[in-house]
């Protein structure tokens, strides 16, 4: 079906979209284990919070992007708020990416390749936990659509605001 649909828009004219992933790697890691900073062990009962952040950028290599997914993932022990883990990661992918229209590449960048280093991400997140003393922490799916959404929301409502502090009082 899909081969169909392809060749169906390269009939038309429509160049076919190529994508390949070139490396991926991880450009800053930091993991600390507070718990056995402190020196107090004991129940703990983990409370995750993870926050993604991405980026994308043009590299000097014509098709080339570079796209960061940085998390930062603190656990803290219920009830008591005392943190137990703080890990943060800078994970890169490298991709050539040709016949993306322009008005649809800056989507395709931050939504199709930070799925593609998903898989990476999560069992490196998984190691370092559990290198790390802790119960490999498995991380669920992120819906990158709707994080590109949030984003372009958060982004038009500064925008509006910036806009209404500039208007002169009437």
């Amino acid at each position: 079906m899909a081969e169909q649909e392809s060749g169906a828009a390269e009939q038309k004219g429509q160049p076919q979209l190529k994508m390949s992933t070139l490396t991926q790697f991880i450009r800053d890691l930091s993991f600390e284990n507070v718990l056995s900073q402190r020196g107090t062990g004991g129940e703990v009962q983990p409370d995750v919070q993870v926050a993604v952040n991405m980026d994308a950028k043009k590299r000097s290599t014509e098709h080339q992007y570079e796209v960061i997914v940085k998390l930062r993932i603190d656990s803290k022990n219920k009830g008591s708020e005392e943190a137990l883990f703080v890990l943060e990661m800078e994970y890169v992918g490298v991709f050539h990416v040709e016949n993306v229209p322009d008005e649809q590449l800056h989507p395709f960048l931050m939504i199709e390749c930070p799925r593609m280093l998903f898989p990476f991400i999560r069992r490196v997140v998984h190691d370092v936990t559990r290198d790390g003393g802790f119960p490999p922490l498995n991380l669920e799916n992120i819906d990158f659509v709707q994080l590109y959404r949030n984003e372009i929301a958060r982004r038009q409502q500064a925008q509006a605001e910036a806009a209404e502090k500039e208007k002169p009082d009437a």
